[in-house]
C-alpha cells in the first residue's frame, strides 16, 4: 500500500496516483510489494493479481488503451494494479454512503482497501464490454455494491455509474464500463435488490392510497364543517392535510428526481416542508392532547388554532428558507442494482449533517414528547378502569379501548419511532414495518377521523332524543296539572 513520495504531499492523492501509476513500466522492482502487480498483456485473458484478485481485461479495453493494439501481433499493454488504503478515498461531500470509518455504522469499504486498476496510458471508458473484477475470499455475510472513485471537478467521491455488482459464491464480481479505483461497499442497511423493489412498491401504493383518502377527508370535514368545530377534529385534519401534501411530494421527488437540477432542488425543499410540517402537526397532537388530559380546566387560549397553524407551518417554512439559502437540496440515490438502473432515486437533503440535525434530531424530539403523552393516557385509562365499580360488558370495553390507543398511536406518529430501528440486525423487518405503517398512515387517519364523526353524530342523536323525551313529560305534566 505505498503510495509514490511525490503524491503524499498532493491536494488529491489519488489523482496523482492514478497519473502516476499510468506511466509505470513492466520491470519488477527490486524490493518485492504484495500490494503492487504488473504484466503486459496482448490478448484477452484473465489475470490472478495481488492477493486473489482476479481481473478479466476484455479485448474492447485493449484496443481502447492504445492506438497501436492490433496493428502489430506483438503489441502490448502494460496492466498495473495496485492496492491502497481507504483512508486516502474520504468523500469531500455528503453521499450514499457514510463514509469509509469502521467505527461508523454506517458502510464501510471491504478489506478496508481500494483496487487501483490501469490498462495503458489512455483512459478507457464507455465499454461495451465491461471489464471484471473479482473480491475473492470474502467471507462476508453483508450486503455489498461495487463503486469506484469519481474524481471529476478536483474531487472524489465514491459513485456506482458504469458498475454492476454480482455476488457468486461469496465473491464480490464487479463489472464496470471503465477502469479507475474499485472498492466494494459493504452496508449492512441495505437489503437485498428484490427487497428494495418490494418496499418502493410498497410505499408507492400507500402514498397512492394515503393520497386518496385523506382527500376524501378533508372533503367530507369541509362539507360537514359547523360553524364551530373541536379543535381535536380540526388539528387531526390539518395533520391529514400535511400527510396529503407529504405524499404528493414523495411521488413527485421520486418520479421527477432525473429532471434539471433546479427542478430537484425546488422539490427537495418541497418535501422536507411537508415532512417537518407533518413532524410539527403530530407534536401539536400531543400538546393538544396534554391540554385535555393533565390541564382539564383553564385550557381557553385566545385563537388557540390560528396560533398552533403559524406555529406548525411557520417552522418548517423557516427551517427550509435556512437550508435552501445554504442550498443542500438535490438528488439523493438510495441504491442501484445489478442492471445499474437506480432504484428509488429522491429530490431531497443531499447533506447529511442537515438531514440528522433537522429531521431525525427533530422526529426524536417530537417522538420523546409524543411517547411520554400517550404513557399518560394509558395511565389514565387504567386509574378509570380501576375506579369504576361495575362493567356491564368487560370485553367490549376493553375493545373500546385499545381501539382508541390504536388511534391515538397514529395520530400522535408512533410509528415514525421505527426509524430509529432500521438499524442492526432487525434492519430488515424493521424496514417492511415502518414502511407499511407510514405509508399508509393517511388511510389510518382517515378511519380514526371516520370514527370520531360516527361517535359524534351518535352522541348528538342521544342529546338530541333526550331533549325532545324531558320536553314530552314536560307537555304531559302540564296536562295532567289541567
Amino acid at each position: 500500500m505505498m503510495v509514490p513520495t511525490n503524491c503524499k504531499a498532493h491536494v488529491n492523492i489519488p489523482l496523482c496516483i492514478e497519473v502516476r501509476m499510468k506511466n509505470c513500466s513492466t520491470i519488477k522492482p527490486r524490493i518485492p510489494n504484495p500490494d503492487y502487480f504488473s504484466k503486459p498483456v496482448s490478448l484477452e485473458e484473465t489475470v490472478k493479481t495481488i492477493r486473489g484478485y482476479v481481473i478479466h481485461i476484455s479485448e474492447e479495453a485493449l484496443q481502447r488503451s492504445s492506438d497501436e493494439w492490433g496493428k502489430n501481433n506483438d503489441t502490448e499493454v502494460n496492466l498495473i494494479v495496485s492496492r491502497l488504503k481507504d483512508t486516502f478515498f474520504r468523500v469531500s461531500s455528503s453521499l450514499d454512503t457514510k463514509g469509509n470509518d469502521p467505527n461508523m455504522s454506517g458502510p464501510i469499504l471491504l478489506g478496508q482497501s481500494v483496487l487501483g486498476v490501469w490498462l495503458g496510458e489512455k483512459e478507457v471508458h464507455n465499454l461495451s464490454k465491461p471489464v471484471q473484477l473479482r473480491f475473492i475470499n470474502t467471507n462476508q455475510s453483508e450486503n455489498g455494491i461495487c463503486v469506484y472513485w469519481n474524481l471529476e471537478n478536483g474531487k472524489g467521491n465514491w459513485s456506482t455509474d458504469g458498475c454492476k455488482t454480482i455476488i457468486n459464491n461469496r465473491d464480490f464480481v464487479c463489472s464496470c464500463n471503465h477502469l479507475s479505483f474499485f472498492a466494494v461497499l459493504i452496508n449492512p442497511e441495505i437489503p437485498e435488490v428484490s427487497h428494495i423493489a418490494h418496499l418502493s412498491y410498497i410505499s408507492y401504493v400507500g402514498s397512492a392510497l394515503s393520497i386518496a383518502f385523506t382527500a376524501l377527508m378533508i372533503v367530507m370535514f369541509l362539507c360537514q364543517r359547523k360553524k364551530q368545530s373541536e379543535h381535536s377534529v380540526v388539528i387531526h385534519v390539518q395533520l391529514s392535510g400535511s400527510l396529503f401534501l407529504l405524499h404528493i411530494s414523495f411521488l413527485c421527488s421520486v418520479w421527477f428526481s432525473e429532471k434539471i437540477d433546479s427542478g430537484c432542488q425546488a422539490l427537495g425543499l418541497l418535501l422536507h416542508w411537508c415532512l417537518l410540517a407533518t413532524f410539527t402537526w403530530t407534536a401539536i397532537e400531543g400538546f393538544h392532547l396534554y391540554l385535555l388530559l393533565v390541564r382539564v380546566f383553564n385550557i381557553y387560549i385566545k385563537r388557540y388554532l390560528l396560533k398552533l397553524s403559524l406555529v406548525a407551518w411557520g417552522v418548517p417554512t423557516i427551517t427550509v428558507m435556512i437550508c435552501g439559502v445554504t442550498k443542500v437540496y438535490g438528488k439523493y440515490t438510495f441504491y442501484k442494482d445489478k442492471e445499474n438502473s437506480t432504484i428509488t432515486p429522491l429530490c431531497w437533503i443531499s447533506t447529511q449533517t442537515v438531514s440528522y440535525i433537522t429531521v431525525n434530531g427533530y422526529l426524536g424530539l417530537v417522538m420523546l414528547f409524543n411517547m411520554v403523552m400517550l404513557g399518560v393516557v394509558l395511565v389514565k385509562m387504567r386509574r378509570l378502569r380501576s375506579q369504576a365499580v361495575q362493567f356491564k360488558d368487560h370485553r367490549r370495553r376493553a375493545w373500546k379501548e385499545w381501539v382508541s390507543v390504536l388511534g391515538l398511536c397514529c395520530v400522535l406518529g408512533v410509528p415514525w419511532v421505527l426509524a430509529f430501528s432500521t438499524y442492526g440486525p432487525l434492519s430488515l423487518p424493521s424496514l417492511y414495518v415502518f414502511t407499511i405503517l407510514n405509508s399508509f398512515q393517511g388511510v389510518y387517519m382517515f378511519f380514526w377521523f371516520l370514527t370520531l364523526t360516527c361517535k359524534a353524530r351518535k352522541e348528538e342523536h342521544i342529546s338530541s332524543k333526550g331533549t325532545i323525551q324531558a320536553s314530552f313529560n314536560s307537555n304531559d305534566e302540564i296536562v295532567t296539572t289541567r
